[in-house]
């Protein structure tokens, strides 16, 4: 099942990209928590964006957190805690089985990271949904696969696992073999986007190019995951200023067509 984040299409109204996703055939969307905080902006309640994605008749994918919850502590924690509850509910509320949430930028102490996703898998298992963690090949501390593994395995809670995003594990510099060595049940979601094959910079992340364009073997990792058994959404995930320059249908349809065409045949 493939859906399309939000983000791809970032200067597009949410009502639009609804519209726009049903439109081109995707099979869901995925909401960030960016969503409902534009929306009150406008004067508008969470129950209206609740509303507004039911009556689009799609399948929610996933609903995104706000991240920066692992390491805090006070008022900030607290608050950061209060989002993450609100969002679970949200998810729940939308019929949709998956929460994700990125790691902290910085640095800190993996077990402290560690005991941070046990508490947060608590809410999320309280709202029947499953946290899915996801590296930043970017951050400090927590930037590759093997690193998240660890405080995965560590926190080993029933309700959390991994979010596999080849934007992130291929400018980590991550292997087929490693991918290959992952057990089925530590994967929970999945996002994708190509990388670009040359003119990578430290910071910046908004330069994600549909399949074929960059440097991910995009039917190799899909059959990967098909042998491991992976059955859930696998969510296009490409925030890039040339694609919000382009008529948004255009890049909905586009990626969706590169995606299919490097799907496992039957």
């Amino acid at each position: 099942m493939l859906a399309l984040h939000t983000w791809t299409l970032d200067s597009t109204p949410l009502a639009d990209v609804l519209r726009i996703v049903r439109a081109t055939s995707w099979d869901g969307i995925e909401l960030r928590r960016l969503d409902w905080t534009r929306a009150a902006g406008r004067g508008e309640s969470a129950g209206d964006v609740l509303a507004l994605v039911r009556s689009s008749g799609l399948p929610v994918a996933c609903v995104g957190v706000e991240f920066g919850w692992m390491w805090a502590e006070g008022a900030e924690r607290e608050r950061l805690l209060r989002v993450f509850d609100e969002q679970c509910a949200r998810a729940a509320a939308l019929g949709c089985a998956t929460v994700m949430s990125p790691v902290d930028k910085g640095r800190g102490d993996a077990r402290r990271a560690a005991e941070s996703v046990r508490e947060v898998g608590d809410l999320a298992a309280k709202h029947g949904v499953r946290l899915a963690v996801e590296f930043n090949s970017q951050a400090e501390q927590l930037n590759t696969l093997g690193v998240m593994r660890e405080v995965m395995a560590t926190a080993s809670h029933p309700a959390c696992g991994l979010l596999l995003d080849t934007y992130h594990l291929w400018r980590s510099g991550v292997t087929l073999r490693e991918l290959d060595d992952l057990p089925p049940a530590e994967i929970a979601y999945v996002q994708y986007s190509d990388v670009p094959a040359r003119g990578l910079e430290p910071g910046k992340f908004t330069d994600r190019l549909p399949p074929g364009q960059g440097v991910v073997p995009f039917a190799e990792f899909f059959a990967l995951l098909a042998r491991k058994g992976y059955r859930g959404f696998m969510s296009y995930e490409a925030p890039n200023p040339a694609a919000w320059a382009r008529p948004p249908e255009d890049v909905a349809r586009e990626a969706l067509e590169a995606t299919r065409a490097r799907l496992p045949s039957g």
